[in-house]
């Protein structure tokens, strides 16, 4: 599906899949590429090819796994087509990482130079329509729960490397399933973050904007991207997390 951009020459700024599956659950995947817009800095961000195939630019295998997932579940799924470095969607407007100037040691050149007019630009090109369709498609079902598909670099630079498989983060503002989906995967056997490797409680940021403020339920799934890089990874892992998922969410009577 096509977005419904302001400028005709956009390359749509999100893709959606399954918009008429019948599931409670939407899928989403804020970080699913690293395509940068060829109005945006001649579609270079002055950084070298291999840190745009690196984490900081997108969420390895996570737009893969979103979509084999959200086909499990016969669920929508809706995911970004910029790379975070671009403008971030997983972000609120205000937030000042929005823009990212330096992430894991690697400046960005392009964005060190984006003045106020440029954010703007990008806000209205690129994360507005998307956020958009994911408000429409999170309205559609009257009883919709959210999951957000993202995955996690094994080690950052001059840290130690990271134990988990798979992360479970979700906010304290609401537990219906963050906590059942992190004892439902450590019983499987997998190694689990209960919010790691990051916090699930971001002011802002998609979860907040589309599932908190509107009591929908919620859980946000990280995946160690080694081990979603190919289709049978990512094949393999959103057969796992479909049914933990499902069993989690009619467990819960959310």
């Amino acid at each position: 599906m096509n977005a419904h951009d302001s400028n005709p020459i956009d390359a749509p700024p999100f893709t959606i899949e399954g918009e008429d599956r019948p599931s409670r659950w939407l899928v989403t995947c804020d970080h699913a590429t690293n395509r940068v817009p060829p109005w945006v800095n001649g579609a270079d961000l002055g950084i070298a090819a291999q840190d745009m195939a690196r984490h900081i630019a997108w969420d390895v295998g996570a737009a893969g796994l979103a979509s084999a997932l959200a086909r499990r579940l016969n669920a929508p799924m809706i995911r970004s087509d910029f790379s975070r470095l671009v403008i971030d969607p997983n972000r609120g407007e205000d937030d000042p990482t929005l823009l990212m100037r330096l992430y894991d040691g690697t400046v960005i050149p392009a964005n060190r130079r984006a003045d106020a007019a440029e954010r703007e630009r990008r806000l209205d090109r690129l994360y507005r329509p998307y956020h958009r369709e994911l408000a429409r498609l999170a309205a559609a079902h009257p009883a919709r729960a959210i999951c957000a598909v993202h995955s996690f670099t094994p080690q950052l630079k001059g840290r130690p490397p990271r134990p988990w498989l798979v992360g479970i983060l979700y906010s304290h503002r609401d537990e219906r399933l963050g906590p059942a989906m992190v004892r439902a995967c450590r019983a499987q056997g997998w190694i689990t973050g209960d919010n790691e490797p990051y916090s699930g409680h971001l002011e802002g940021d998609s979860i907040d904007t589309h599932a908190l403020s509107h009591g929908r339920p919620n859980v946000l799934v990280e995946v160690r991207n080694d081990l979603i890089r190919d289709a049978e990874g990512q094949e393999q892992w959103a057969g796992r997390l479909a049914a933990v998922l499902e069993s989690v969410l009619a467990e819960s009577g959310a």
